[in-house]
């Protein structure tokens, strides 16, 4: 038997088979659109995600058939991402998704309203454009028709799950990264759902994560090549479903993922709800093993920084990638110097996640010369995105949540420069995983653990979680960039005036 680790993201859906001892055994991946019509959308085709979804399931499921056929899966998601569903099972919606703006007004709105305080007391996030609760306060708004119609309002993970077995049910880490949950009392705010004129009936039924949802529909089943006893079990958000692949199961332990964006996602065994998180936007929401909570500390300008250099000035690597079947990315990270660079990146390229919540943000790059080399710029890029990330680490640690050691999955854990300058920073032990996948590691974990093949979450990150090398910090180096990061600290405040007068500009 093998176990299905689902992943929809923003810009694409994975799919990963799993043996019972945790080794990948057949994969599929699609990607699809991000929609962008007119100013501050973003959505994605909920009919086409689920579609792609489906046809990676069956992709998988069919190479695995012979030797291990598919006995339960699970759905890691991204979060916020909503679609509303007809009386019929019709979509009456796109999905609005993290980046999309237009309720900007509404976040307003509503913590005026509300109260800040409040707000964070009850769902333990702070207001921002992403969350589901100032999206569908701006569907109630600017469309009222299609909430006027709905039956159901379900988030990828519960969406997928609906379609597959006909139950509407999420997860307590999804459901509270909606900021429509009762963190305390696992269960739909009533004090929120009526700020926005939604009733509970609405939202789909909140369920630890590891519980079986139901068994895939038999029709369905014959269509993508299920066995008939295959079940559905509760997955959860991304970012918790990543760190419990990556093997974060308790307190002092961090996922450090780098993809897209950063983000560094500490476990801890009690709801951390004080000030210092509240005013740094740290969330503080249920994690997908039973007992603990979470949090993420992100920057939404991570992995794409990269991207943006290769795409704008790295024609030459990708062209020489294709033509060797080779990285681009590596490419461009072995022209750096082993020494710290001397320039300084504010890397807000795109708005801020945490502590800022920063919408119109200046990005920044101090200290170039005419002597400045290619691989210092690459380089320096890098250290940017890291100070952010450090600048969270020290956050959290104020707050009382501690990290001795990083976890790093994602595309970036697999570029040994980039997790040593990650490192030296950050001053702490980083481990790479041997599996870079963990958002589907989990997803699957929990579906091994939710239908009973294997005893417990302890059992199954013993048996599936591998450590591929540990990156310790170069004394020297981290001694070097502790004098930098002094700087660093410094530059937001400072860069900030000057960024509100170019905003005027344009």
């Amino acid at each position: 038997m093998s176990f299905l680790g689902i992943d929809i993201g923003q810009t694409g859906c994975k799919v990963i088979a799993f043996s019972v001892r945790g080794q990948p055994l057949a994969s599929a991946y699609r990607e699809y659109p991000i929609i962008s019509d007119q100013p501050g959308q973003a959505e994605l085709d909920s009919a086409g995600v689920v579609q792609h979804c489906k046809e990676c399931i069956a992709k998988v499921a069919a190479a695995v058939q012979a030797t291990d056929p598919v006995s339960a899966m699970a759905v890691s998601s991204q979060g916020e991402a909503f679609t509303v569903i007809g009386p019929e099972g019709e979509y009456l919606s796109n999905a609005m998704i993290t980046s999309d703006i237009r309720c900007e007004l509404q976040v307003g709105e509503i913590t005026e309203r509300l109260g800040r305080e409040n707000l964070y007391r009850i769902t333990g996030h702070s207001p921002h454009t992403m969350f589901t609760l100032f999206k569908l306060a701006w569907l109630r708004q600017n469309r009222p028709e299609i909430l006027d119609s709905a039956w159901k309002i379900l988030c990828f993970e519960d969406l997928l799950g609906y379609e597959l077995t006909g139950e509407a049910v999420t997860d307590y880490s999804m459901a509270g990264w909606t900021m429509m949950l009762d963190v305390t009392r696992r269960q739909w705010s009533g004090v929120i759902l009526d700020s926005i004129g939604i009733e509970a009936a609405l939202l789909p039924e909140p369920r630890p994560s590891g519980c079986v949802v139901g068994s895939v529909k038999k029709k369905l089943c014959e269509e993508i090549g299920l066995t008939e006893n295959a079940v559905v079990v509760t997955g959860g958000h991304d970012q918790p479903c990543g760190a419990l692949g990556a093997g974060v199961i308790g307190p002092g332990v961090a996922m450090y993922s780098t993809g897209t964006a950063d983000c560094i996602s500490p476990a801890f065994d009690r709801l951390v709800l004080n000030d210092t998180m509240r005013d740094s936007n740290l969330a503080t929401y249920h994690h997908v093993v039973h007992g603990l909570y979470f949090t993420v500390a992100f920057n939404l300008t991570g992995g794409n920084l990269l991207r943006w250099f290769r795409d704008e000035f790295g024609r030459d690597e990708t062209r020489r990638a294709e033509e060797t079947d080779s990285d681009p990315y590596e490419l461009l990270i072995s022209q750096m110097p082993t020494q710290p660079t001397r320039i300084m990146v504010l890397p807000h390229f795109a708005p801020t996640g945490t502590p800022y919540f920063d919408v119109s943000p200046t990005g920044e790059i101090l200290g170039l010369k005419l002597s400045t080399t290619r691989g210092e710029f690459i380089k320096a890029l890098l250290e940017g995105t890291t100070y952010e990330m450090k600048l969270n680490v020290e956050i959290l640690a104020r707050a009382g949540v501690e990290i001795n050691q990083l976890r790093a999955i994602g595309g970036g854990a697999k570029s040994a420069a980039w997790m040593q300058i990650k490192a030296n920073i950050m001053d702490i032990p980083i481990v790479a995983m041997q599996v870079s996948e963990a958002a589907c590691m989990g997803a699957a974990m929990l579906s091994a653990v939710g239908s009973g093949a294997i005893d417990s979450i302890d059992a199954a990150v013993q048996q599936w979680v591998r450590p591929a090398r540990v990156y310790e910090p170069s004394k020297p180096n981290a001694a070097k960039y502790r004098e930098r990061y002094g700087i660093y600290r410094r530059l937001y405040d400072t860069i900030k005036p000057i960024g509100q007068e170019l905003s005027r500009l344009t």
